[in-house]
């Protein structure tokens, strides 16, 4: 069978990638075009790559209205090779401002569509629950909670697993160890805290001066940034000037494994930081009156994806519109080896490792795929 895919972040190149190779697995006569990236490229063959990620992703609203000519023309693009490639299913992964645009389209002209990693309408947005009920056919999530908020909203999901298990798997045993790591980076012997800021420029500019000035409460420590390719460095030493915050780039599992403690803002990177087994304090400053606003607009309690599987607060979270580090330095503090909430919230990461799944998710995931279409092609 023909499968296009669509992803158009790093995150969605990864586990489009491993998706693909569930699905050679599963229909080993599988043909395959996409957009993408290099993962993915890797995965079903750089030939069958139409369009990088780098080319399509464009964040924040300046960015968007600044690029909305272009976006037009990729969206027809996309369109049109869909349409000439003729595939037996189209598979949207995440990015749902243009892949919420593709399912209608498909949907419009009669090309089967399968959400993959659906997007985070329990958060906000939740009108696009009514499009995801109406454009697409089948909804495929990897988040447990989310099997009991799609079904009240009349889309019956399938869950396998999450994919980021496999991605955390198949490098758990490359990981260098503590003392590895700090040769790698000339790091001295303290405790390493480890500070996951972000990767958009926003994030970096809200969160890491807050990290900074929390690293100034902790001499005996050292605070270790993990930076992203796509950011200059000088981003990151503009709000850690003054600081020994030490930066380190594409290595945040290998931080992560090295490291005491994590301070993480919201996003992905909590749940990772989770099934790594690092003990966390999530962090995410934004300005005052969206801090007011967040009980009327978030449609969640928490924003960590560690509290929202779990249903309780297992991880601190600090959301607020000033520079104060007190209420963070003693979450802080409490995690550390001998703190009081250190044992209880490892305890908590290994029942959501269980909650979670297993790895192979991927897999069952492209095995559900498949068994789907073969019944529809029966009917």
């Amino acid at each position: 069978m023909k499968y296009y895919l669509i992803a158009g972040e790093p995150s969605g190149d990864l586990h489009g990638a491993n998706l693909i190779r569930g699905l050679q697995k599963a229909d080993p006569g599988a043909e395959f075009r996409f957009w993408g990236g290099d993962c993915m490229a890797a995965a079903g063959g750089a030939e069958n790559l139409r369009k990088h990620y780098r080319e399509t992703s464009f964040f924040g609203i300046v960015q968007v209205l600044k690029n909305l000519g272009t976006i037009r023309r990729q969206m027809r693009e996309c369109q049109a090779d869909v349409a000439e490639f003729a595939p037996d299913v189209l598979i949207l992964v995440d990015y749902p401002g243009f892949n919420m645009k593709m399912a209608r389209w498909a949907k419009e002209h009669g090309i089967r569509t399968f959400y993959y990693i659906a997007p985070k309408v329990w958060a906000w947005r939740e009108w696009r629950v009514k499009a995801i009920r109406r454009y697409v056919d089948r909804l495929f999530v990897i988040f447990p909670f989310e099997c009991g908020y799609f079904p009240r909203h009349g889309v019956e999901p399938i869950f396998e697993g999450n994919p980021l298990v496999d991605a955390i798997e198949a490098r758990r045993t490359s990981l260098p160890s503590p003392d590895e790591f700090r040769r790698r980076h000339g790091l001295d012997r303290r405790p390493i805290i480890a500070l996951l800021a972000g990767s958009r420029r926003g994030e970096i500019r809200d969160n890491l001066p807050l990290m900074a000035a929390l690293s100034r409460k902790f001499p005996e420590r050292q605070f270790v940034v993990a930076g992203v390719a796509w950011l200059d460095r000088a981003l990151y030493e503009q709000y850690t000037a003054g600081s020994d915050i030490r930066y380190v780039c594409d290595q945040t599992y290998e931080t992560l494994a090295a490291a005491e403690a994590a301070v993480v803002t919201s996003g992905t990177a909590t749940l990772e930081t989770a099934l790594l087994g690092i003990p966390e304090v999530v962090v995410y400053r934004t300005v005052w009156w969206q801090v007011w606003l967040r009980p009327y607009v978030l449609k969640v309690p928490w924003v960590s994806l560690v509290n929202l599987n779990l249903g309780r607060e297992a991880v601190a979270e600090i959301i607020q519109s000033d520079f104060s580090v007190d209420r963070a330095e003693r979450e802080l503090r409490a995690i550390l080896r001998g703190g009081n909430k250190r044992e209880r919230m490892l305890a908590d990461f290994g029942e959501l490792k269980t909650i979670i799944g297993g790895p192979g998710a991927s897999e069952r995931f492209a095995a559900r795929m498949v068994a789907e279409l073969h019944a529809q092609k029966i009917k």
